[in-house]
């Protein structure tokens, strides 16, 4: 058994994942000085206890001194271990020094975590140029795939999917949710001019005028890609597509643009949002065990 402490925002998760593994659940106290400092509290003894921390790290740049304070408060309070179970896993993209003197904040993130934690748990990083989280993470590290929950609810709420992947890259994963839902996939081309510009190539698709497009990603996070690519399928006739993606950032105003070119946005929960009907508990509960 362990004790499971949700930082804030994290308490439906965290509750889920008592409940499914049978572990107790901690409370933390947490409030601002008048100064804007952090003031964190643990309600629960933690001696002799492995503890999990429960934050997705969407957003972390607010949150992250809290985070590491609650680690090192379990730690000097007697706990065993303290592990991070994080459902989405931050800095990531920046895996490359793309322009002279930028910082790969993948590496130093990853540093700063595997210092105060002694094990993590995420759900589909985006490891692009990385092998594996051993490339980064000095701490046990382990990622789970959420194809498998993507590629249940496609089978059981979308008649005739066409699953589509929006890009070269995302082949391999694209084709693993397709083989698990029974459904037929293709891959655009993509390439990327900056954040919020990306130019998307489709062949032509008149063949599969009968079916309706799902696009598929890991990532939501200017919705630009997804948005070219929805408007590119009706552009061809066919129905405006469903779009399924794991971590539901949608920067902005990303969301309402693309609810416009789509006809259901779904995604899964591992960060809190309105288009959250995947949940990833389960997924995480059978880890912990």
């Amino acid at each position: 058994m362990r004790l499971l402490f949700p930082m804030p925002g994290n308490e439906a998760l965290a509750a889920d994942l008592a409940r499914l593994g049978g572990h107790r659940l901690g409370r933390i106290e947490t409030r601002r000085f008048p100064d804007g400092e952090s003031y964190l509290r643990l309600l629960d003894d933690v001696v002799g206890l492995d503890v999990e921390l429960v934050a997705s790290l969407a957003r972390p740049d607010a949150d992250f001194l809290a985070l590491i304070f609650a680690a090192d408060t379990a730690r000097d309070l007697g706990a065993v271990s303290v592990g991070l179970i994080a459902p989405y896993l931050a800095y990531m993209r920046q895996d490359s020094r793309f322009k002279p003197g930028e910082a790969i904040s993948s590496r130093s993130f990853a540093r700063l975590l595997s210092s105060s934690f002694d094990r993590l748990l995420t759900i589909d990083p985006h490891l692009h140029r990385y092998p594996a989280l051993a490339a980064l993470y000095t701490m046990p590290a382990q990622a789970l795939q959420a194809a498998p929950l993507l590629a249940d609810w496609i089978a059981a709420e979308v008649a005739t999917p066409l699953l589509v992947g929006p890009d070269a890259e995302s082949e391999q994963w694209v084709a693993a949710v397709a083989a698990r839902a029974g459904a037929p996939h293709m891959v655009l081309q993509k390439v990327r001019h900056g954040d919020r510009n990306v130019e998307i190539t489709m062949p032509d698709l008149s063949a599969w005028r009968g079916h309706q497009p799902v696009l598929v990603d890991d990532i939501a996070s200017s919705g630009r890609t997804l948005i070219e690519a929805a408007q590119l399928l009706t552009g061809q006739g066919l129905p405006r597509p469903v779009c399924a993606v794991v971590h539901a950032l949608f920067a902005e105003d990303a969301y309402a643009q693309l609810q416009v070119a789509a006809s259901r946005i779904v995604s899964c929960d591992t960060v809190r949002h309105p288009s959250n009907a995947i949940p990833v508990a389960a997924l995480l509960a059978a880890a912990l065990r």
